[in-house]
């Protein structure tokens, strides 16, 4: 059985996030896009966490609300923040449990390291190393997998707040780290390129702040049943069962190294070259997640190790249809054709991966419909994203932008 499951999102509980994250938009939201689990976020925020304890738990340790499609795994997103090497070190870290009992006497130890009410991702005062030892105590199949690994800020491999080795992060603790969340700016051929990461299992996930960019990333895992511990087996020991679905790595906001405020984005070789100086003001510029992976490649572009696993790359359909249209995406006419769409064929993974092209042709325009089989075959070209920037779509010579709306600022700054 083949599941897809969407392990990082946030509520409304977390800063610059939609107030529509609740638990019935999520339910509704997730089956339309085609997702089996949903991560809950934010477990560690008292209110939140008293919401989920409405949720209804079922024998496999995943929970649904009354009448609902989707199964909740509990799960939350946390910053360490220490000092390694002299410098202070702000990681992201995403946590999966088996259930709201531990989540509540957990959150009462990661208390005493910081105040957990004032965001949904709160900052703790400790060490990933603490943080891994709190965790596991709960059982070896409570996880702590880093987030969005590459991101300029708030990752384990971050250039501004990020560590070089998995093991300067997690120190006597990282035989429990079984898994990696790429990021929006980075995906598995980028990962691989560090032999360091062979041995662990390569995640992805929406990191949503809004209803309709969950499922921007996610997994689909070979499971024998739907259950808790059929889904953390996969990611602790079976690599070859998870399948990451990936945005092109240059749509995300941190690929190439640049300088908002000067306009200005150039690939490694370029950055490396002037140093990461900005050539127009002079300024250090923001290393993108691409020249990063430069600095700690062991490997050529293209090589890949013996046991790599599969991945899909995939642009959401709202940009598709706002491509198509010369519209922004969360525009009420994209919105409009979305749900016709995804109404008619069922859920937006099968129309981007599954729907034959004589059924997408019933429900499509002409221009969605070529437009989504050239995103299955991976030939739509991407402007790469910087500095905080989106990546933008590149059609015919034509470029479509992505303008700054309500929803993009409702996606953290560490979103890569």
């Amino acid at each position: 059985m083949r599941i897809v499951v969407d392990l990082h999102i946030h509520s409304s509980y977390s800063r610059a996030t939609s107030e529509d994250m609740s638990l019935k938009t999520l339910d509704r939201v997730a089956m339309m896009k085609g997702i089996n689990v949903l991560g809950t976020g934010d477990f560690t925020h008292p209110k939140w966490r008293e919401k989920l304890k409405e949720l209804m738990k079922e024998e496999d340790n995943l929970y649904g609300i009354e009448g609902g499609n989707t199964k909740f795994i509990i799960s939350g997103e946390v910053c360490t923040n220490f000092e390694y090497d002299g410098k202070i070190r702000r990681i992201h870290h995403l946590i999966l449990l088996p259930s709201i009992d531990i989540a509540e006497e957990l959150s009462r130890r990661l208390a005493t390291y910081g105040d957990l009410e004032v965001d949904g991702r709160p900052n703790l005062s400790m060490s990933g190393a603490q943080l891994v030892e709190e965790v596991v105590e709960f059982g070896e199949d409570c996880l702590v997998i880093p987030a969005h690994i590459w991101t300029p800020w708030f990752s384990l491999f971050g250039d501004r707040g990020g560590v070089n080795k998995i093991e300067e992060c997690y120190e006597d603790q990282t035989p429990h780290i079984y898994a990696l969340e790429t990021g929006l700016s980075s995906d598995p051929p980028m990962n691989w390129r560090v032999s360091a990461l062979d041995s662990y299992t390569l995640v992805s996930n929406s990191d949503s702040h809004s209803p309709l960019k969950i499922g921007r990333e996610a997994n689909i895992i070979e499971v024998n049943e739907v259950s808790y511990r059929e889904i953390v087996n996969a990611i602790m020991f079976h690599k070859e069962k998870v399948t990451t679905i990936e945005v092109d790595p240059a749509y995300g906001k941190y690929h190439w190294t640049g300088h908002r405020k000067c306009g200005i984005s150039m690939p490694p070789k370029d950055s490396i070259r002037i140093k990461g100086i900005c050539p127009i003001c002079g300024k250090r510029m923001t290393k993108g997640v691409a020249e990063r992976v430069e600095e700690l490649a062991d490997r050529a572009e293209g090589e890949s190790p013996r046991n790599r696993q599969n991945f899909i790359r995939l642009l959401p359909l709202n940009d598709l249809i706002a491509a198509s249209i010369d519209r922004y995406p969360f525009s009420n006419d994209v919105q409009k054709a979305y749900w016709e769409i995804v109404g008619k064929i069922g859920s937006e993974f099968k129309v981007l991966l599954e729907a034959p092209k004589e059924e997408l042709e019933r429900v499509c325009s002409k221009e969605i419909v070529e437009l989504i089989l050239m995103n299955r075959e991976n030939k739509i070209s991407i402007i790469p994203g910087y500095d905080g920037v989106y990546g933008k779509i590149k059609l015919f010579g034509i470029e479509f932008k992505r303008p700054k709306t309500l929803e993009d600022y409702m996606e953290g700054e560490n979103d890569a």
